[in-house]
């Protein structure tokens, strides 16, 4: 059976912020390019991988109290959706022509009524046209994938709990495998439809792999591995990366090639082997930075961060135009960082947190059916309120889960 709480993760609320930071800096380099930051600038759009492994984890770690599937529907829909509409209409004016005539920013498209609609119902990630699928608030493509996450989650879940410990740790191997060789199949092999498939199912794998770190975390599989080395292990990655490509040498460009091939499916798993070292920790009272109570509140608002900093970004490029690669442009580092948690501080405290809260106790009262008291494990349950996304974390949107059990009639 499920035990009625589950520790808090707090540390994974604080990784949820430099992932959010990272793709802040990724995207800078559009605006205030620096010379040497703009090498590493690249690896800081892994946040958003980050996000969608953290998500899969959080979803099924926190899944404790037995709720129906449409209540858990809407549970996710008040996490993101709130918040997300909030987002879209301050992206419009930065992004859109609002006015007959030219443009007055490069970037800025004429006003289209059914790419915001696409937006607002968090469909425009379907699409590879890159004029839907960056429609509206451009950072939120990432909801598109997040919802499909939800969508299977509870299916999924009500499988893997049937499976044994045996049968996870296989889906947990088989699932960056099955990414590998998609990925493979995709650079080597044949031209097919398999190449043109959309965004939520190739990305599906970094879900699915979070969630299989959640169930070995909770039947108590250690992964031995302090998060020291693992965060060490991905940093010398990235310095591999990055300097092993500016040196030049002949002999390293055929594993730099291959590595650039499956960049994406290496850093998802050692953005797992992260996530479960620091879960680890914290479960065994370990000491961590990641777990000071300004990292955890700058967690809570990486959400809304997120959403909002390229709004802030071009808002600001707007007013000081385009500027030239060069070492003075790290003064507007700090200028659109505090705009951007600015408006997340504002867009958390009076947008995403009460309406959830609210939406939420909506739900509970009308949606919940006749759950039975005793869910088995097979089933699924909702997280204690403690647990949130803010005691564990989630994806851009990631969020504090629950499991379903299927509605009464």
């Amino acid at each position: 059976m499920l035990p009625p709480t589950r520790p808090r993760l707090d540390s994974l609320t604080g990784l949820r912020w430099w992932a959010a930071f990272g793709v802040f800096i990724f995207h800078m380099r559009v605006f205030a390019p620096v010379p040497v930051l703009n090498a590493f600038a690249p690896v800081g759009n892994a946040g958003v991988a980050f996000f969608f492994v953290l998500s899969g984890f959080v979803l099924t770690w926190s899944a404790v109290k037995p709720t129906t599937v449409r209540n858990f529907y809407w549970r996710r829909f008040a996490r993101i959706w709130p918040a997300n509409l909030v987002a879209l209409l301050l992206a419009i004016p930065v992004f859109y022509q609002l006015f007959p005539g030219e443009p007055v920013q490069s970037w800025m498209k004429p006003l289209d009524i059914g790419l915001l609609v696409l937006a607002a119902l968090l469909l425009q990630g379907w699409s590879s046209n890159p004029a839907v699928l960056f429609a509206g608030n451009p950072a939120a493509w990432t909801l598109t994938v997040e919802a499909f996450f939800y969508a299977v989650h509870p299916w999924v879940l009500r499988i893997l709990n049937r499976i044994g410990r045996r049968g996870i740790v296989i889906f947990t191997v088989a699932v960056p495998l099955a990414a590998f060789a998609y990925r493979a199949l995709v650079a080597y092999g044949p031209a097919g439809w398999w190449s043109q498939l959309p965004l939520p199912i190739t990305r599906v794998s970094e879900f699915l792999l979070g969630m299989g770190i959640a169930l070995l975390l909770r039947a108590g599989r250690r992964i031995g591995v302090r998060p020291f080395w693992a965060f060490a292990l991905l940093g010398v990655y990235v310095l591999g990366r990055i300097v092993g490509g500016r040196l030049g040498i002949a002999a390293l460009e055929p594993v730099l090639a291959l590595t650039g091939r499956f960049d994406n499916e290496i850093m998802v798993v050692l953005f797992g082997i992260i996530i479960w070292a620091v879960a680890q920790r914290d479960l065994d009272g370990g000491r961590s930075a990641l777990r000071h109570p300004v990292m955890v509140k700058l967690g809570e608002w990486s959400f809304a961060f997120y959403l909002v900093h390229a709004t802030a970004m071009y808002a600001v490029m707007a007013f000081a135009g385009h500027q030239r690669g060069s070492w003075s442009n790290l003064v507007w580092y700090p200028i659109v960082l505090a705009i951007s948690l600015l408006l997340a501080w504002a867009l958390y405290r009076f947008v995403e947190h009460p309406l959830e809260r609210r939406m939420r106790r909506w739900g509970d009262a009308r949606l919940t059916g006749s759950v039975p008291p005793r869910a088995t494990a097979a089933r699924a349950g909702e997280p204690d309120p403690a647990q949130r996304e803010g005691s564990a974390a989630s994806a851009p949107s990631s969020t504090g889960s629950s499991t379903p059990t299927p509605p009464t009639r």
